[in-house]
């Protein structure tokens, strides 16, 4: 039904569909804006709670556990409660979020899974890998599965608690090695490291129907997997960027700069986005009910080289390149409305 041109949802929306646009809701405010509501939640408690005893013992556990982030994250007993929830089946379920893997990965290896595109959260690799809902541990037995996230969320009170709960450690370069170099705890045998190697710059290109990487402008995952001798895996999530609409400018436009400066200072993309509301599908924080797919394509070994020079930098990333073109392309027309419309875009 549609009011002034809005769009409403119908009164008799089952019960189930309501409680996962809720969760998709309450994930979507929580990881865009819980930065900031955690430290008004910690700024609160000292101020007018007066509970003074428990920040300081929040303090000494923070700065007990300030480098958990860069030395592989928490291990999988404290977290698999949390990723193993009702809230993340509820959640995959709304867009829906499906996670198909392309070929058997040997469950003893160290692998770099790079992830593209970020759209403007990164909804389809948070389902996928930041919980256990969709069954990423059984499709990829063995492998202790580590999400990189951006390191100064791991700074925030309580907001920390939350990425840490995803399996997630820092995007630093000290965090990045010490995976890529260290056997994982046991049980597991082997490691996929998820890196969304585009980042925050590339959420501001982020639009219905396209598919836009800076991947070409990123070598720095390059040099660290060759440097330890890590196979490279592309991972392509289709429909990431039919979630939201957003005000978009092109670079070079006054309004681009203002954001790239904002994102330098913050870490994070100023994204002027819309999706859909609670009862009416128009606009609104809440994402669009729009189905994601994460594929995982095949593996690409390389060498290990203690001191990589640039032209073998250049020459592997050609390749990695040239494997995700591929992936795209022979799984574009499994998940993609009009595939042959559609291109893989990398000169951005």
């Amino acid at each position: 039904m549609k009011i002034l041109g809005v769009r409403f949802a119908p009164l008799n929306v089952p019960l189930e569909r309501r409680l996962q646009t809720l969760t998709a809701a309450t994930w979507f405010i929580w990881t865009a804006f819980g930065n900031f509501f955690a430290t008004i939640i910690t700024v609160y408690m000292i101020i007018y709670m007066q509970t003074y005893y428990l920040i300081l013992l929040y303090s000494l556990w923070m700065y007990y556990d300030w480098d958990t982030c860069d030395r592989g994250g928490r291990s999988y007993n404290w977290i698999k409660f949390c990723r193993n929830n009702i809230f993340w089946r509820y959640f995959c379920n709304y867009f829906p979020i499906k996670l198909v893997k392309t070929v058997d990965l040997d469950p003893t290896k160290s692998y770099l899974f790079v992830c593209v595109p970020h759209g403007i959260l990164s909804t389809g690799i948070v389902g996928a890998f930041g919980s256990d809902a969709l069954g990423c541990r059984e499709l990829f037995p063995g492998l202790e599965i580590r999400p990189i996230i951006l390191d100064q969320h791991f700074k925030i009170p309580i907001f920390r608690e939350y990425v840490y709960s995803l399996g997630a450690c820092a995007s630093s370069a000290r965090s990045i090695k010490y995976l890529l170099s260290t056997p994982p705890s046991s049980s597991f045998t082997g490691r996929a490291t998820l890196l969304i190697v585009g980042g925050a710059s590339e959420s501001l290109e982020s639009l219905p129907g396209t598919y836009r990487t800076i991947v070409k402008k990123r070598k720095g995952f390059i040099k660290l997997a060759l440097q330890n001798g890590t196979t490279l895996v592309p991972v392509f999530s289709f429909g990431e960027t039919n979630l939201f609409t957003q005000l978009y400018s092109s670079e070079g436009t006054f309004f681009r700069r203002v954001q790239h400066y904002i994102r330098k200072i913050i870490g994070l993309a100023p994204v002027v986005f819309s999706g859909r509301g609670f009862f009416q599908y128009s606009f609104g924080l809440i994402p669009k009910r729009e189905p994601i797919t994460v594929v995982v394509g095949s593996p690409m070994e390389l060498p290990k080289i203690a001191e990589p020079t640039a032209e073998q930098i250049n020459e592997h990333h050609s390749k990695f390149v040239q494997n995700l073109i591929e992936l795209f392309e022979t799984q574009k027309h499994n998940y993609v409305k009009d595939p042959e419309k559609v291109v893989l875009e990398l000169d951005i």
